[in-house]
Formats: C-alpha cells, sequence, structure tokens
C-alpha cells in the first residue's frame, strides 16, 4: 500500500498532463508542484468545500485529482461533480474515496478500482476513470455481426 501523494504523484508524472484540475489540499498541492516544474501546464482548482462552483471549466483537462472531498458531501454532490469532469472532457480522473462512498457508485460512473491508498490514519480506495479505455471497440461492433451485413451502407431509412 503507498501514501496518497506516491500515488498521485506517479500518476500525474505517468500522465505528463498539460492542464489538471485538483480538489482536495493533497491533489491542489501536487498540481502546484506540477505546474512550477512545467510551464506550459494549466491547473484549474476546484474548491473542495463547493467542488462544483468551479464549472464549466475553462479548457479540457488531461487529468483530474480528487481527493478530501467526497466524504465531507451529499453523494448527489459528487456525483454531479464527477459527470461534469467526465462531461466537460476530462481525459482521466482520479480519486480517492473513503468507505462512505460504495463501490458500485463507482462502477455505475464508468469508474474502476485501482487499489488502497494510505492517508495518515486512514485508507482510501482509489478510482480511475480513463476515456480513452472507457468504451473499448469490440470485434462484434461491426458491419458483419449485424442482421444484414450485405446491405451495409446502401440503403438509408
Amino acid at each position: 500500500m503507498t501514501s496518497i501523494q506516491q500515488a498521485f504523484a506517479t500518476i500525474i508524472e505517468d500522465c505528463h498532463p498539460d492542464a489538471l484540475v485538483s480538489c482536495g489540499t493533497t491533489a491542489a498541492n501536487l498540481a502546484d508542484a506540477w505546474q512550477r516544474q512545467h510551464d506550459d501546464c494549466h491547473h484549474y482548482r476546484l474548491d473542495s468545500a463547493h467542488p462544483n462552483d468551479g464549472f464549466p471549466l475553462p479548457g479540457t483537462a488531461d487529468l483530474a485529482l480528487v481527493c478530501d472531498t467526497l466524504e465531507h458531501h451529499p453523494q448527489t454532490t459528487g456525483e454531479l461533480l464527477l459527470g461534469q469532469l467526465r462531461n466537460y472532457g476530462t481525459h482521466r480522473i482520479v480519486v480517492a474515496a473513503g468507505d462512505d462512498w460504495p463501490f458500485r457508485e463507482f462502477i455505475a460512473l464508468g469508474f474502476q478500482r485501482q487499489g488502497l491508498v494510505n492517508d495518515g490514519d486512514r485508507e482510501l480506495t482509489l478510482y480511475s476513470y480513463n476515456l480513452d479505455h472507457y468504451n473499448p471497440r469490440r470485434r462484434w461492433n461491426n458491419p458483419d455481426h449485424w442482421a444484414n451485413p450485405h446491405m451495409w451502407d446502401k440503403a438509408r431509412w
């Protein structure tokens, strides 16, 4: 198990974002450090007390980091935050959440469980959403597997 700072720092390094969104103190500190090292990086900071007030974002972000936020708000507020991050085109979202948010809620929003991280005296679960892997191309989703493949691109109704 790693710490939340180590996990987020590794994710930032792997993603190498040109634009970052942060929500929560730990996420904001790491995003600020990344921005100081990369002058061309944009950092959009969301207030963890009122996370949905920062929308719409000024631009599309490559990565959003969320921590120390969801556990302090009703579930509808958290769902709205994660939904807006997805809908405004954030390519990758990583969330550290406690046990008060059920696994099925993250799965319903298209997230995958990545593992456990340590945040001092508590364990958090790390969830991620990646737009590039959310809806992969399926072998069966082509005209060869449709009812009338010979009619592909011949008739429109």
